[in-house]
């Protein structure tokens, strides 16, 4: 026989609050240790965290402070005009990202901490209150274990370690304990409308991490229910949710399906050795899971064991399996290898560890017996670390401690919180300074906003021209977003989404790049300068301006569109429309008066030409040299020192004036530009080809029809007597995702509709949890637990 009992839920706000607080803590604390920005002189932006995120969100407060180029739908000031809605639905929607518009701009990377913060904070705390909502607590003096285990959560290894430096991704590690939360209300029956908002906002915040989060949380919800109409009513409420979200996340699908591939990995699995060195504090790791979850929490999930409670340490070695075998990795990771580290999912592992301790002292702290027991066990796994170099003596020591603090709450009970909360908050610090230390050894990293920065920004603003011309923040770059970070509307672009059509048009070029094709950097080149109408760019340490730049709109003759060949001078004269360049001559020298440039994408040295020197990066295919200037030919005969592999051309800057002249004198007589695209007023009787100078990526349409390619460049054909030319760019996807979100929210509705009228008619009992039929009290004492 069962019986139900009355749901015990701890004072609101106690243990979300002592979660948090305990987060802000330990990552503060660890931070200062390392002498890491805020608390020191080294480095925090690291990988993409400098070179990726914190340009995007200088764009976010630029766009909250009125001051982008562009808007939501079209980024006008990377890569020559690039789309912006997938970008900001894969960075910036979270709910915390506004948060640096209450910052000063110079300080986005302080902004930037704590947003990283209130993020790990706000999991925690999350955590903290799903927890008794998931199994209630016997008792209400419990509400501690609670917010213990939330902290634990909010500084797991995969938060402290690989998350910090990926902010968008932390939106996921909040979002499993809220995705648990509806399961919970799923399970009752309750908040038929919240249950899928909540869904579509943590869909939202990342699509990434909330998938993987979407599939722990289904997993929870199988566990505790294991009713086929309670698990349907839970995909009902996903898909609600999902389709919610749809008008940002087809678009943002979509954006991934035009992107530049990136470079594609077979998954190979970690070793035992290494995924037991990776449970203990101060370890790091770029191929191997973070799997690091305060010492006690995988204890009490291993003390169920000797209770004879066997299913949620099944479910935990079960989730912690899936991660080794090919296929599961690939559901875990949306069917496609990461390019990065293989185990993004791993804050689910710790999520679900996390409920199966709370499952072991929801009744109370277990007997010395099953506390010893667990201890043992994880003490063993610990011993498979022996054969792993990633285990550190700090780790094998904080870890000793984390076993220790274990077996003295078992054999007294007394200050149980204190030196649980204690040997937390050291252990998570102490990981947090490691991981510092290791990321700037391991990782590239990226200077704060300084007082340069300052200045060059200030001498972009001062000569900015837009929409008349662009002006380009040049080389060399403190970041692959540039644009975006420093100001001006340039050609470098770094995200996952960087459009292929663009990487292969200014490949053609002769630009060059990292990150295998999808960091593109600025080309500083006369010819390409006048094509993107560049007509200011920053260049050894000033502003300097360029010859006439063509203006955003041109037209060209009747005639059929480029193909580019293998020579990028070959393919600038292709769309120039005019032969600009000259071979050298006969003994390698370039004609008097003429600009030399050369060209190898795969070379990585030194290229002398007299006095001048130039160093050039090339490793096809993850970099790429661009080609670049060797100065004016002045000396009669003075050859280049050159490698075997190359070409060099010579760049006559009068015949580059007439054909700018020329295409001058055809272009449109005015160009208004808005945020989601251009309109211009043609001259009498233009004939031919309207070519605007912005990469032709899908979702442009000129006139009501889809836009042509001129050499990979926006274009629409127009005839004798067409006075006006618009072209307009909507993403790809942003209709039928306007129409799945608003199916959706009728479908929402409805469902709604149906759970009103449900309860008019009489409210079914809720799935609670059962325990067995004897008193709290005696079970208590039976196991040698408290109450």
């Amino acid at each position: 026989m069962k019986t139900r009992i009355t749901r015990i839920v701890p004072a609101a706000g106690r243990a979300p609050a002592l979660a948090a607080l305990l987060v802000a803590l330990a990552v503060c604390a660890g931070d200062a240790v390392a002498t890491t920005f805020p608390f020191g002189h080294h480095r925090r932006s690291v990988n993409d965290l400098g070179n990726q995120f914190l340009p995007f969100h200088a764009r976010l407060w630029d766009l909250l402070h009125g001051r982008a180029d562009g808007g939501l739908l079209l980024n006008w000031q990377s890569g020559f005009g690039t789309s912006f809605l997938p970008d900001l639905g894969t960075y910036l929607t979270s709910p915390f990202a506004p948060l640096v518009a209450l910052f000063p701009r110079g300080d986005l990377d302080g902004a930037l901490y704590v947003v990283t913060i209130l993020k790990m904070a706000a999991a925690a705390a999350a955590m903290a209150f799903v927890l008794p909502r998931l199994r209630p607590a016997a008792d209400a003096r419990m509400w501690w274990g609670a917010g213990l285990l939330g902290a634990a959560y909010g500084l797991c290894g995969w938060a402290i370690l690989e998350a910090v430096y990926n902010p968008m991704w932390l939106d996921g590690l909040i979002a499993f304990p809220l995705l648990c939360l509806v399961g919970v209300w799923v399970r009752e029956g309750r908040r038929p409308l919240l249950g899928p908002l909540v869904v579509a906002v943590c869909w939202i915040a990342n699509f990434y991490t909330a998938y993987m989060a979407t599939l722990g949380a289904a997993l929870v919800l199988i566990v505790t229910v294991r009713r086929w109409r309670v698990v349907l009513r839970g995909a009902v409420t996903v898909l609600l949710g999902v389709g919610l979200a749809a008008p940002l996340l087809v678009p943002l699908f979509l954006g991934t399906r035009y992107a530049y591939p990136g470079v594609v990995r077979d998954f190979v699995p970690a070793g035992g050795a290494d995924l037991a060195a990776r449970l203990m504090p101060a370890t790091y790791g770029f191929s191997t899971p973070a799997l690091f979850v305060a010492t006690a929490v995988p204890v009490l999930a291993a003390s169920l064991l000797f209770r004879r409670q066997w299913l949620w340490p099944c479910v935990v070695a079960g989730v912690a399996l899936s991660f080794q075998f090919t296929p599961t990795h690939l559901v875990w990771h949306i069917f496609a290898t990461p390019n990065g580290s293989p185990y993004r999912q791993t804050f689910v592992l710790t999520g679900v560890m996390v409920i199966a301790a709370w499952t072991a002292i929801a009744d109370g702290l277990p007997g010395p017996r099953p506390l010893l027991g667990g201890a043992g066990l994880v003490a063993v796994l610990g011993l498979f670390a022996l054969g792993s170099g990633e285990a550190t003596p700090v780790g094998w020591a904080l870890f000793g401690a984390g076993l220790v603090a274990v077996l003295l709450v078992a054999s007294s009970r007394r200050g149980a919180v204190l030196v649980l909360a204690g040997v937390l908050v050291a252990q998570a610090a102490a990981t947090t300074a490691w991981g510092d230390k290791e990321r700037l050894a391991r990782l590239d990293d990226y200077p704060a906003w300084s007082a340069a920065d300052t200045r060059k920004a200030a001498a972009l603003a001062k000569a900015d021209g837009w929409p008349a011309y662009r002006t380009d923040s040049g080389r060399p770059q403190v970041t692959g977003n540039e644009p975006m970070y420093i100001g001006g509307q340039g050609g470098s672009y770094y995200s996952s989404l960087t459009p292929d059509v663009l990487t292969h048009t200014m490949a053609a070029l002769g630009v060059g790049w990292t990150s295998r094709g999808r960091n593109l950097q600025s080309l500083d080149n006369p010819v390409t300068d006048a094509l993107f109408a560049v007509g200011a760019r920053w260049r050894d340490g000033k502003v300097v301006r360029t010859a006439q730049p063509l203006p955003l709109l041109t037209v060209r003759r009747p005639g059929p569109a480029p193909v580019y060949g293998p020579s990028p001078f070959r393919n600038q004269e292709l769309l120039l429309g005019a032969r600009v360049y000259e071979p050298p001559a006969a003994d390698g020298a370039c004609r008097l008066g003429t600009e030399v440039f050369f060209w190898s994408p795969d070379y990585t040295g030194k290229v002398r030409f007299g006095d001048r020197t130039v160093k050039m990066r090339g490793q096809l295919l993850k970099w790429r040299a661009t080609l670049t200037s060797l100065g004016v030919q002045k000396v009669p005969g003075l050859r280049p020192e050159l490698p075997a592999k190359g070409e060099l051309a010579c760049l006559d800057h009068t015949r580059l004036r007439k054909a700018v002249d020329a295409l001058r004198a055809l272009a449109p007589t005015s160009i208004h530009v808005t945020d989601t695209g251009v309109r211009a007023t043609l001259r009498p009787g233009t004939t031919g080809t309207v070519v605007l100078s912005a990469p032709r990526i899908p979702g442009w349409t000129c006139d009501g029809r889809p836009a042509s390619s001129y050499g990979g460049l926006v274009a629409t054909e127009v005839t004798s007597g067409q006075r006006e030319v618009g072209c307009s760019f909507r993403p790809p996807g942003l209709k039928a995702g306007l129409g799945g979100g608003g199916a959706a929210a009728l479908l929402l509705a409805l469902w709604v509709a149906l759970d009103v009228r449900r309860r008019r008619r009489g409210p079914a009992a809720p799935d609670a949890p059962e325990l067995p039929a004897r008193t709290l009290v005696a079970a208590n004492r039976e196991r040698g637990g408290t109450a």
